[in-house]
């Protein structure tokens, strides 16, 4: 039986986000939000769009 694929496959460990907030100027919690929002593989260039449009 295939794996049930949801909300969870995008969601960052903690480690994961703040080495997006280190390397993007964003918070944790708002990198977490973006991974989940566009996905794990898109959270670190959705996180440096978000400050540069911000």
């Amino acid at each position: 039986m295939a794996d049930k694929q949801g909300k969870n496959d995008n969601r960052l460990s903690d480690k994961e986000a703040i080495h997006i907030a280190e390397t993007t100027d964003v918070s944790p919690r708002q990198a977490k939000e973006l991974a989940e929002k566009h996905g794990k593989e898109k959270a670190k260039k959705e996180a440096k769009n978000f400050k540069a449009e911000g």
